[in-house]
């Protein structure tokens, strides 16, 4: 069996079920701020001060590594580096491209919603660790970076998830710590409350598992595993490196270079691919 075959064979084992877990844990979290008067802007910025500052205050001390994590919040990173399964797993992409759709919309339309000021410009910016950018606006529930995160790492998550039940528990609570340390980054680097934090990782969860089963019920990218499309994403790998260099030359991070060398690799194999075709 090749790696489409296996991707195409796990989503399809999937049952709606596993929606039940993230729709809970939305609830919890709803009645938790209820419980404690903080279903306002000013009570859900107050009653998370103590576990922002001494989040940031922690782990703020890496900004180096914190600075490379958050970084696979962006798409364009996150799309890079899956950028190899376009040749090898479409059906992946498919997914991927549909939950990266749910996942703007779900950031897009509940920042506008909630409209939470950002910490910096709630709390006296020099009593805390900002790294980077000082983000002000009022756009900070949910964190979009999380979102990302968490719904790339679901479309990983079940498309190679194992069959014995051990390797699947240690496979899902493997990389659902992995994407909470990327995802509390935002909380290191002052631009995010831990709520935000935990909110977008649900989001991103429930997004990862709607753009599986849109991509299993409907045959929208199909075109996405045939050749003569290919062009259009050479077009677009052409587009993240010119980004990725010029990123590399301003901030010179080091994920930049790895992200730089999957998509270059890609970008040969899919040229290659065509050109025989």
């Amino acid at each position: 069996m090749n790696i489409n075959s296996a991707i195409i064979h796990n989503y399809a084992r999937l049952r709606k079920s596993l929606f039940f877990l993230p729709i809970i844990l939305l609830v919890l979290l709803i009645l938790f701020l209820y419980f404690n008067h903080a279903l306002n802007v000013y009570g859900y910025t107050v009653i998370q001060k103590s576990s922002f500052f001494a989040i940031n205050a922690y782990l703020g001390r890496y900004p180096n590594l914190e600075s490379n994590f958050t970084q696979f919040g962006d798409c364009l990173i996150s799309l890079s580096l899956l950028s190899v399964f376009l040749r090898y797993g479409p059906k992946l992409w498919e997914a991927l491209i549909s939950a990266s759709l749910i996942s703007a919309f779900f950031s897009i339309l509940l920042k506008v919603l909630f409209a939470v000021p950002r910490p910096a410009a709630v709390f006296n910016h020099t009593s805390f660790l900002i790294t980077g950018k000082m983000l002000l606006g009022n756009n900070s529930l949910p964190s979009g970076h999380s979102i990302t995160i968490f719904t790339t790492l679901t479309v990983i998550m079940y498309a190679f998830m194992p069959q014995r039940l051990s390797y699947k528990i240690m496979w899902f609570l493997g990389l659902t710590f992995i994407g909470l340390m990327l995802a509390l980054s935002r909380v290191a680097l002052g631009a995010h409350y831990l709520l935000d934090v935990v909110c977008g990782c649900i989001i991103g969860y429930l997004s990862g598992l709607f753009g599986i089963f849109f991509s299993r019920e409907f045959k929208t990218w199909n075109w996405v595993n045939n050749k003569r499309y290919y062009p259009i994403f050479i077009l677009l790998f052409l587009v993240f490196s010119i980004v990725l260099i010029n990123r590399i030359i301003n901030d010179n991070l080091l994920i930049f270079y790895f992200t730089f060398i999957c998509l270059i690799s890609a970008l040969y194999k899919i040229i290659t691919v065509y050109a025989k075709k």
